[in-house]
């Protein structure tokens, strides 16, 4: 299922029938209809139009420059009309008043996030330019990792130190790179429904163990910005990039994950709680 939803995001352009998804699941049609209803909660052609528009709020935010129409077809939307009549009834307004909008003014911000919660998207639009922001080159990172899904805050960082990091220390990986991808922006998506992978950089021969699940973090163009700071200041830097950095570099976001990078010497300070780690953002010419 984690599989599905990954075709499903880097596909969302594309017809996605529930053949060809059942497929990526190596399920019957039957079964995975079902299998999926009782899993996500959510029909598969309720899932799709809701990743579709949080996918296309989040692009009309980045990429100030792109027409809806183009937002539109990267989404799957055949018009603009039909994307905008979709847009309105889900988010309450129309797709250009939603990008003009400062929302740090708004009622939309669906997850509860306040400015300040930990791993929560900030919308101030008076925050500084973010310094340091680099184009990298990374590659593909085999991965294994336990998935978390609720509301991103304390829980969050409940589940790292006391679910992932106990598994972690069972796995005799040595110093390792770590990866905290969150899959959902949670201005845009129910916090139940938010998504939040704890990884570790693993060898060809590794076997999942322990409930952990084996993916590949994709390589390419990222965009990195090195951060250092308590959870509560990750969210300012997070929208230091996406919301200014972003939509003046010429660039757009594609379907890979943004991603937190905890390099081998990544260093974690109990008593003040200041970390350090390197956020990634990928990044496609317009």
């Amino acid at each position: 299922m984690h599989r599905v939803q990954a075709h499903i995001d880097r596909h969302l352009d594309a017809p996605l029938d529930l053949q060809a998804l059942a497929a990526v699941a190596h399920f019957s049609p039957y079964h995975f209809h079902r299998l999926f209803l009782a899993w996500t909660g959510q029909t598969l052609g309720d899932y799709l139009a809701r990743r579709r528009l949080e996918k296309a709020a989040q692009r009309l935010r980045g990429q100030p420059d792109s027409t809806v129409l183009s937002i539109a077809l990267s989404v799957g939307y055949g018009s603009a009309e039909a994307f905008s009549r979709a847009f309105k009834q889900h988010f309450g307004l129309p797709p250009m008043h939603w990008r003009n909008l400062d929302q740090a003014d708004s009622n939309l911000d669906q997850a509860g996030i306040a400015a300040g919660d930990e791993h929560g998207l900030f919308r101030n639009p008076d925050e500084g330019d973010p310094v340091n922001v680099r184009l990298i080159d990374r590659p593909p990172v085999r991965m294994g990792y336990l998935r978390y899904q609720g509301a991103y805050g304390p829980a969050l960082g409940r589940f790292w130190a006391e679910t992932f990091n106990p598994w972690l220390s069972t796995q005799n990986l040595g110093a390792v790179a770590r990866f905290g991808i969150g899959h959902d922006d949670p201005s845009l998506v129910p916090p139940e429904q938010c998504r939040y992978d704890c990884g570790v950089a693993v060898p060809a021969d590794w076997v999942p163990n322990g409930g952990a699940l084996v993916t590949e973090l994709p390589g390419g163009r990222y965009a990195a910005l090195d951060f250092e700071g308590t959870a509560a200041d990750i969210g300012a830097a997070w929208q230091a990039m996406m919301g200014r950095w972003l939509p003046s570099s010429g660039l757009q976001l594609d379907a890979r994950p943004c991603f937190e990078h905890y390099g081998p010497a990544s260093k974690f300070d109990y008593r003040t709680g200041v970390f350090d780690c390197e956020l990634c953002i990928p990044v496609a010419p317009l």
